[in-house]
């Protein structure tokens, strides 16, 4: 079913193949819900590890977890295999596989750095709008330039924090910061924290390597992500898999066109990634697309729309697999007429209309052959697999995962030295700086007599204290007691010039000499 140099895929008028050595010119699966896409990703997923190639994909329903187990003999597998002609050599067998969860539960966790995400990414998985991911930017450069890491999310939020405690300072050097957008960016980072984000985020980072591997016997090992939790956070699930492709852009050597590719990436539920992506995104997207073919990685988008994926993404695809379409409302029409003018044309076929008219477990089929040229479009049976049909069980995944190659080394999280504790550690030395600033400010007060202050600074009253001299209370009684005396004195000199007569004025003078006297 696997010939040295292609992987068989059905039967039409002729063998319909994907020669191995243009299968990283990349490729798109598409059709609507129920009408065999699952069923061709496998049998490709087959053939690829047959010849060697590692495989990754995402198990959006389950069903490709059984990959990694024999099929079962049913008798419309047997028929199928007799009507595309390969019954004498149709067998049922398991393939290597290595099962992978963003959040740690049905197969190994997969993990990176806020770093490595870079603020792009991590603009576009928090939603934020371009000023908040001006402030971002910002974040990152800080980070960079002195020297702090960002490794997990406790990270990012330390240096939000950092961020806005100097806000006026950096908006001097690196532009406008604004305290409501750092809080706007807190507030997202809560929501991915509920979808599971903090999960994918920190260390031990994934080594992309341990995704390049063959099996003893030689057979490419196929990397499954379950990714049906996944699916409530489809952000989260669009920028890993965008992250994944740019690390093997960049961890890669160039290959040039190898004779088979190095690895081959099925991006199922493609859609999740493009809905209302920036155009930053989709020429992130194109570019890594379109470069990552000289490393040796096929790209193959799994959708049910093929107007899911930007033209200039789509143009880049030359092996294509297209099952039915329905053309109920005006847009199902305009997919159905744009994926059959993305054809070579068939004289004997109406590809327009034929894409209407297939049953389950058929498809149209075009790929590269020759100079990369594609072949003329073909009403294709597709073969049928030789994994199991649908899933394994809890106690099969349990089983396979403690027999990966990769067990014990990405079960347990590493937490080093990073930015929280750096920023921890720089305000915990602040507070023990203040503290002895103010031991020794007290130390000084007491020791030369000084008034006790506050944290403040503000003096404080010396309550309790009953060490005043005697002589300072005689001074305050004096002074008191002279000024009722002048009081006095003020009332009846008013009083004397009221009277107006001379015995008046004789009696209030006899007085105050009295007064006097007494004193």
């Amino acid at each position: 079913m696997t010939a040295k140099d292609s992987i068989f895929i059905g039967s039409s008028t002729r063998e319909e193949t994907l020669t191995l050595k243009l299968a990283n010119r990349h490729g798109l699966i598409a059709g609507a819900t129920g009408t065999g896409k699952t069923v061709s990703l496998q049998i490709l997923a087959e053939g690829f590890s047959r010849a060697g190639v590692p495989v990754f994909c995402a198990d959006i329903k389950g069903d490709l977890s059984g990959l990694a187990t024999a099929g079962v003999s049913k008798d419309f597998l047997e028929k199928r295999a007799s009507d595309v002609g390969i019954s004498a050599d149709y067998t049922y067998e398991a393939y290597p596989a290595v099962f992978w969860d963003l959040l740690g539960e049905q197969g190994h966790p997969i993990r990176t750095t806020v770093s490595e995400i870079g603020p792009l990414l991590l603009a576009r998985l928090l939603e934020l709008n371009d000023t908040q991911e001006g402030v971002l930017n910002v974040l990152f450069e800080l980070a960079d330039d002195e020297g702090l890491l960002l490794l997990d999310l406790k990270d990012l939020r330390a240096m939000l924090a950092h961020v806005a405690e100097r806000a006026s300072e950096l908006s001097t050097i690196y532009g406008n910061v604004s305290k409501a957008s750092v809080g706007a960016i807190q507030r997202r980072l809560l929501v991915l924290e509920r979808q599971g984000g903090e999960h994918f985020f920190g260390e031990p980072a994934l080594d992309i390597r341990d995704f390049i591997r063959t099996a003893p016997d030689g057979r490419g090992v196929v990397n499954i992500l379950a990714a049906d939790k996944l699916m409530s956070a489809p952000r989260l699930y669009g920028v890993f898999l965008l992250w994944l492709l740019s690390e093997l852009f960049e961890e890669l050597p160039e290959v040039g066109d190898p004779e088979k590719p190095k690895l081959v990436f099925f991006f199922d539920e493609a859609h999740l990634l493009f809905s209302d992506a920036p155009k930053a995104l989709i020429e992130k997207v194109e570019q890594v697309v379109r470069l990552i073919r000289s490393k040796g990685v096929g790209v193959y988008f799994v959708t049910q729309n093929p107007l899911d994926v930007p033209e200039t993404v789509l143009s880049q695809l030359g092996n294509r697999i297209q099952h039915a379409l329905r053309a109920f409302t005006p847009r199902d029409q305009k997919a159905v007429r744009a994926a059959a003018e993305t054809f070579r044309p068939n004289p004997d076929l109406n590809t327009e209309r034929v894409i209407t008219e297939l049953g389950v477990g058929e498809a149209l089929v075009s790929t590269l052959e020759g100079k990369g040229i594609p072949s003329v479009v073909q009403r294709t049976l597709i073969r049928p697999p030789c994994s199991r049909l649908g899933p394994v069980t809890q106690a099969e995944r349990r089983a396979l995962i403690q027999s990966s190659p990769v067990f014990g080394t990405y079960e347990r999280t590493r937490d080093r030295t990073s930015a929280y504790e750096v920023l921890l550690g720089r305000a915990e030395e602040a507070q023990r700086q203040e503290q002895r600033r103010r031991e020794k400010e007290d130390s000084y007060a007491e020791k030369h007599g000084e008034p006790r202050r506050s944290r403040s600074g503000f003096q404080l009253p010396d309550f309790g204290r009953d060490d005043r001299p005697r002589q300072e209370s005689r001074e305050r009684r004096s002074n008191r007691r002279g000024q009722r005396d002048t009081v006095l004195e003020a009332g009846l000199k008013s009083a004397a010039r009221s009277l107006g007569s001379s015995l008046g004025r004789a009696l209030v003078r006899g007085l105050l000499g009295s007064l006097k006297r007494g004193n």
